[in-house]
């Protein structure tokens, strides 16, 4: 088939696939599955780039899979129009069309892997990495899409996701020859240069100061678009507190609008990794719904985009203050859903902005708080000893390895394991006290966090207010992370359906007003009894 998409750049691309569902079962997922480069490899090589001030070029290889021989024996058939213009292309093929059915019909041979097939991905894949490693490159194992060369003294990287290249060096005759290098080999690229790139739907711009700014918007739009419904007015926050309730015999949504629900959140699951940390514990909630949404599921997304359509120019700005030193928030609260499982979430900041940020459902129901920040723990800190072994890799030591939680008593276990296990907590499966064997061998400090300054609290809480619009400054890197330990905000009565961030209306747009009674968060209480019940 034949594939013609307009680009968000207003550029038309066609590309023909082949349909590869025929062949699925007939090879392993070892003969098929071609890695591509994580997200989180993605944002340490941009914030890498922007602390060292290299030169970043993006290189689009043209009809990559192309360039890759089919190695096993793939018939194809044609048919219709298509036989035509094959004749039209190469007049020689004209003796073997045949007529199946009244229609003109073609079989070939491919020689090339060409897109849909279901070993192509893997073949471009091998041939491409080959190449590099060919031109003194090396693989990074923790992310084999990251590739690294010391020339001139200095470290270039490629970092490539299929066919799109993200290249940088501090000198940017290196950036040039390694571009010559591959489009002698592939061909020629397209390529962009200079301080704005877009990548795989980013819009990815180096700023003066050290950072990089991600911006999505036209994924939003997209996103808000899509919606059934009109989205007019503007939300303070991407879900009320009610976000984990669920209402008994709430009607299910229709099949048309079930798909629908299911899109929307994809899109947004997409983004909310890569450019909008603050809609992350909303997009996670509502992951969980898509396997029978409901009417009330359908509300909180509507809710959700009404607080994008106020949000859009937000974007995500990261910066490092040094690569040696890193910051880590886990938090979990406890029995939150309508199962009664916890939720777990998690962040880390080299100093602007979070990177590797996680909300999710627990896998299990835990009897305490205390177990639920123990499997929180256990949850996260396989992503912060897989950063710390890609970063080694990519030949970068963190030295100051700094691990926060408000519970005490998890703490302890986490430090001690089982010397600090009690009656109430001797049940807890040993795999938990994964957390502990890696504070002992990762150089973790465990350090306790004020409730007020977890910032994980905003990826396992929908929070509201003040609370909220300082955390996620914090999380977007409009805030350094410093400003988490200034005076603690003063607990006030705020109705969030009133509050909207600042210049987010638009003229004549209708706020949020359900004007529904508000109860004290538990943040609020604890500040209170802090300040002696003030």
């Amino acid at each position: 088939m034949t594939v013609i998409k307009e680009k968000r750049s207003g550029e038309v691309k066609g590309r023909v696939c082949a349909d590869g569902s025929t062949q699925r079962g007939k090879y392993t997922k070892e003969e098929t599955a071609s890695p591509t480069a994580s997200a989180d490899a993605l944002m340490l090589a941009l914030m890498i780039a922007a602390l060292e001030g290299r030169d970043v070029a993006i290189a689009d290889v043209t009809g990559a899979y192309l360039n890759a021989d089919m190695g096993d024996l793939v018939h194809m058939k044609f048919q219709g129009a298509t036989v035509d213009i094959m004749c039209e292309i190469d007049p020689t093929m004209e003796e073997f069309v045949v007529i199946e059915q009244g229609q003109r019909t073609l079989y070939v041979q491919l020689m090339k892997a060409l897109y849909g097939c279901v070993q192509s991905a893997l073949l471009w894949y091998q041939m491409f990495s080959t190449t590099l490693i060919d031109m003194g490159f090396k693989l990074n194992p923790y992310d084999l899409c990251v590739a690294n060369a010391t020339i001139n003294g200095k470290q270039c990287t490629v970092l490539w996701y299929v066919d799109d290249n993200l290249i940088s060096h501090v000198d940017p005759k290196v950036v040039t020859s390694i571009i010559k290098k591959i489009e002698d080999r592939f061909g020629k690229m397209t390529v962009t240069r200079g301080k704005s790139h877009e990548f795989l739907g980013m819009k990815i711009d180096f700023t003066d100061d050290k950072a990089v700014e991600i911006d999505m918007k036209e994924f939003l739009k997209g996103a808000i678009d899509d919606f059934s419904e009109d989205i007019l007015r503007n939300a303070a926050t991407p879900a009320k507190r009610d976000l984990f309730e669920l209402t008994l015999g709430a009607k299910r949504l229709d099949k048309t609008r079930a798909e629908l629900f299911h899109s929307i959140v994809a899109k947004l699951l997409y983004v909310c990794k890569r450019a909008r940390m603050d809609i992350i514990l909303a997009v996670a909630f509502l992951c969980t719904r898509v396997s029978d949404p409901g009417e009330d599921d359908w509300k909180k997304l509507k809710r959700l985009l009404e607080y994008l359509r106020g949000t859009l120019d937000d974007v995500l700005k990261l910066g490092m203050d040094s690569v040696e030193c890193l910051k880590t928030w886990v938090d979990a609260s406890y029995a939150v859903h309508p199962d009664m499982k916890s939720h777990t979430g998690g962040c880390m900041s080299f100093g602007l902005g979070v990177l590797m940020a996680m909300s999710t459902k627990q896998k299990l129901n835990t009897k305490s708080s205390t177990e639920a920040e123990v499997v929180g723990a256990a949850d996260y800190i396989g992503y912060l000893v897989w950063l710390r072994m890609f970063l080694e890799e990519q030949g970068y030591t963190i030295k100051e390895n700094i691990f926060y939680q408000d519970n005490m008593s998890a703490m302890k276990l986490e430090t001690n394991g089982r010397m600090s296990s009690g009656k109430n907590t001797r049940h807890i499966d040993i795999k938990y006290f994964f957390a502990k064997d890696r504070v002992d061998t990762e150089g973790i400090n465990i350090v306790h966090c004020p409730t007020e300054q977890m910032l994980a609290d905003f990826f396992t809480k929908p929070l509201q207010g003040a609370l909220f619009r300082k955390f996620k400054a914090v999380l977007l890197g409009h805030a350094h992370i410093s400003t988490l330990q200034r005076e603690v905000l003063a607990p006030v009565q705020e109705r969030v359906e009133r509050q909207n961030m600042e210049g987010t209306n638009r003229p004549g747009d209708k706020s949020l007003t359900d004007g529904e009674p508000r109860k004290a968060t538990y943040v609020e209480v604890a500040s209170r009894r802090k300040n002696g019940g003030r």
